[in-house]
């Protein structure tokens, strides 16, 4: 039977909030295995996100085992050998979630609290999860697998091994869905994904239309420069004959 109570914070009624009897709180080090696992997560989804343009064409498999959100999914679902997509994807996503897990399972409503005030977005959507979650927990962490809710998870104590299951099937339907969305629309994705990286790699050489417009004003500069060369200046005469001096070889 899980141990649930529930506890009352910010005014709010008492049933808006379900999370387990208070438990001791981890050690330094316990807290340091849990938390600098994220860090490491955050900081690849970063990596991946920089480094979109050159990834999503030439090392599908990497980006998504950096950054699997959604849209990276789909650009590259038929780049990849099915089994390997759904093997990266699959892990990659479920990597985070056992250590928000254990967030909610050792500071319960402290650690939904936290969640809730890192954006005024990211708490709207928690007081919402929040209240799903105490209706229907179990269907929640299938359709829904990710870090609030495995972190709602753990802070409502539901037991470790029946919040993984749930999620891996979760996890594996939603790849499955991605997966097939980007098969169903893999033209229009090519199209995009080739446009994308074409401007991306203009705009590193400095070549791009919109580097060029954005720079339209020296450009003009330079084209009034050399259609006005300064007062004193030597032209050449367009109906001078240029001569090779005597030490110099002609080349065909």
């Amino acid at each position: 039977m899980r141990d649930w109570t529930a506890l009352s914070t910010d005014g709010r009624d008492p049933d808006e909030i379900i999370v387990h009897a208070p438990r001791e709180a981890p050690s330094r080090t316990r807290l340091a295995l849990i938390v600098a696992p994220i860090i490491c997560l955050v900081v690849a989804s970063n990596v991946g996100s920089a480094l979109f343009p050159t990834l999503v064409d030439e090392h599908p498999q990497v980006l998504i085992a950096l950054n699997p959100i959604n849209r990276h999914l789909v650009l590259v679902s038929h780049q990849i050998e099915f089994t390997g997509y759904l093997t990266v994807a699959t892990l990659r996503l479920l990597a985070p979630d056992p250590f928000f897990y254990f967030l909610g399972w050792y500071y319960g409503d402290r650690a939904i609290r936290w969640m809730e005030l890192r954006t005024t977005s990211v708490g709207r959507l928690m007081r919402r999860l929040e209240d799903w979650f105490r209706k229907a927990g179990h269907v929640l962490v299938v359709i829904a697998p990710n870090n609030p809710v495995s972190l709602l998870a753990g802070a409502a104590g539901m037991p470790f091994g029946v919040f993984m299951a749930l999620n891996v099937v979760g996890t594996v339907g939603r790849v499955l869905l991605l997966y097939w969305v980007g098969d169903l629309f893999s033209g229009p994705i090519d199209w995009f994904r080739k446009v994308a990286f074409t401007v991306w790699r203009e705009m590193r050489q400095g070549t791009s239309e919109i580097q060029q417009l954005a720079n339209l004003e020296d450009e003009l500069a330079a084209v009034d420069a050399d259609e006005h060369p300064p007062a004193g200046e030597a032209t050449s005469d367009p109906g001078e004959v240029p001569t090779a001096s005597d030490g110099d070889e002609s080349h065909p």
